[in-house]
């Protein structure tokens, strides 16, 4: 089941609306994080690193709704930490529905079937399920044995009952392009709306620094997994983004495009990096130096940044700024394909595991080994 046509055309002439208006900086989605605090402890967050005093804090309903009423953006994304363990994510989701706006609430979905019955169903609201791979790299990358069957039976209770359900991965050094592929497949099987996806970002404090993708390994990466698409993926990305993961177009970062507001305020620059905050929505777009951000600013944070938070807003804005990128957005909806040779040949070769996915494998195997002696 595809994106619905209304939240299409919401977003559409939405950003119409600012272009006519002539505005050069505008939110596509707000970034809402009502809490840091998770159940889970993934290699590669740098949320949960927060002290306890920080974890244990949450924003109200009524925080939310200013922060959504004063950007103004068409949908709203509710990552955290797990969203779904604030007292009254209910109550959040529930206002923001009576606002009209598109919510991605994301979850690892390990208390998706226990808390469901607090939500409805609505064109509004969509479950978009952390979902990291297929079974066994899924159950590494979030540090749960048994992770990926909970997701996957909270994703069919979720589609059984009528919600919207997409899911959202994120690919590291070492991802093996034929298995994300498969993982596509069992999605798909599933019955999910689709699929989002974007390479890893280095936070400062995730635990594991040594996987994260740099940019010519990403575009091989999604060159490898997304050329010879199969017509049953639906994939919940804009194609002018999904060519930029691929290395067939350059774009520059929209870091205003997907502002994010938490436990601290307006967040600088962007989701993925901490520069300080500001108290209003209109601070943060008028006083952030914006031209310190982004790859071609030589920003050395920024040099490998290809993630979907930075650069799906851009794609987005040239889809409406031109009729060669319009053009270029029919065109990749219509034709999907992207037939390549190359692609074909590299999914071929076997993907050595990442260095810490060895190690753990080969320590359990040691100590296999010396409970048998």
């Amino acid at each position: 089941m595809p994106i619905p046509i209304s939240q299409m055309w919401t977003v559409a002439t939405y950003v119409l609306k600012q272009k006519l208006e002539g505005r050069r900086r505008y939110p596509l989605v707000l970034m809402l994080e009502p809490l840091f605090r998770c159940n889970l402890a993934c290699a590669g967050c740098g949320k949960i690193q927060y002290p306890a005093h920080i974890l244990k804090s949450e924003l109200s309903p009524e925080e939310c709704f200013k922060a959504v009423d004063e950007c103004g953006a068409p949908m709203v994304s509710i990552p955290g930490g797990e969203p779904l363990m604030h007292p009254r994510i209910d109550e959040i989701v529930r206002g923001l529905v009576a606002r009209k706006k598109y919510i991605y609430l994301c979850t690892n979905a390990l208390l998706l079937k226990e808390k469901i019955h607090l939500f409805e169903p609505s064109k509004y609201l969509t479950f978009s399920v952390h979902m990291d791979g297929q079974k066994k790299h899924h159950d590494f990358s979030v540090c749960k044995e048994g992770g990926y069957e909970i997701a996957a039976e909270g994703i069919k209770e979720a589609v059984k009952r009528g919600f919207r359900v997409t899911t959202n991965t994120t690919l590291f050094d070492g991802a093996d392009p034929q298995s994300v592929r498969d993982f596509f497949d069992d999605m798909t099987g599933l019955g999910v709306e689709g699929m989002m996806f974007s390479p890893g970002y280095s936070y400062d404090k995730a635990p594991d620094q040594q996987n994260f993708l740099g940019k010519e390994k990403t575009k091989e990466l999604f060159h490898t997994i997304l050329s010879n698409r199969k017509p049953g993926w639906y994939i919940n990305l804009s194609p002018l983004f999904l060519e930029f993961l691929m290395g067939l177009r350059e774009y520059s970062c929209t870091p205003w495009g997907m502002p994010t507001y938490n436990l601290f305020g307006w967040q600088k620059p962007c989701y993925l990096m901490q520069d300080g905050y500001a108290d209003t929505f209109a601070e943060l777009m008028e006083e952030t130096a914006w031209a310190q951000y982004g790859p071609e600013s030589g920003n050395s944070k920024c040099a490998n940044c290809m993630v979907h938070s930075g650069f799906e807003a851009s794609a987005v804005h040239d889809t409406f700024n031109s009729w060669s990128g319009f053009f270029a957005t029919v065109k990749g909806t219509l034709f999907s394909k992207y037939p390549s040779k190359a692609a074909m040949e590299r999914l071929k070769n076997p993907v050595k595991p990442a260095l810490p996915l060895v190690q753990i494998e080969k320590a359990k195997q040691e100590e296999g080994a010396g409970v048998g002696a």
